[in-house]
């Protein structure tokens, strides 16, 4: 009868401890259910600024030399610089089609950049323009000038072949771009170039 009490208590705290091992597993498995999960990674804000800032360095003898800034926000591309060296008057700048500042005369930078294969023109001529066809800015009698220009025909880095400007050039004149003549408006010698690469 004394063996039949012992194994008997036996039971009973093998059973409740088996009961209190259930209890547990069950909580944390129902702990587990209710975690909540970690919140996603925040989205990647698309109309966040892109920005390159590109120095222009001296071609076909000249003094030129400046600072042209690129920024793009919500799909708009604002270009805006300061030129120094030139004289007086207007002068044409546009985008050519290679990064390439490499020669004494800017030649290495190509032609204008054209993508869509269009004619030489005035920005926005319903006849046709090149992406690159910035068109002509005033340089002061002190030297100075200041360019300016938005479009959302332009883009930094998207990898669309006929708006990226990463991997072209930016190239000042030292004449007026006539907007008409094929293919780049006769704006004589390239004096002023610089890369635009990211």
């Amino acid at each position: 009868m004394k063996h039949l009490k012992l194994i008997t208590m036996a039971f009973a705290v093998i059973f409740a401890t088996a009961c209190k091992n259930d209890t547990k597993t069950s909580t944390e498995d129902s702990n587990t259910e209710t975690l909540t999960p970690p919140p996603p990674p925040a989205p990647i804000n698309a109309s966040a600024d892109k920005q390159l800032t590109i120095n222009l360095s001296q071609k076909s003898d000249s003094n030129v030399e400046g600072v042209i800034n690129f920024v793009e926000n919500d799909g708009v591309v604002t270009m805006t610089g300061t030129i120094m060296g030139l004289e007086e008057g207007q002068h044409a700048i546009h985008i050519h089609e290679k990064a390439d500042c490499s020669s004494a005369d800017g030649k290495s930078s190509g032609g204008h950049w054209n993508p869509t294969a269009q004619p030489h023109g005035a920005w926005g001529d319903a006849t046709g323009y090149h992406k690159g066809d910035i068109g002509n800015f005033t340089t002061k009698a002190d030297g100075t000038a200041s360019v300016s220009k938005t479009t959302d025909e332009w883009c930094i880095g998207c990898g669309d072949d006929t708006k990226d400007i990463l991997g072209k050039a930016v190239i000042v004149h030292i004449g007026v771009d006539d907007l008409k003549s094929q293919p780049s408006g006769a704006a004589g010698a390239r004096v002023g170039c610089a890369g635009i690469i990211e």
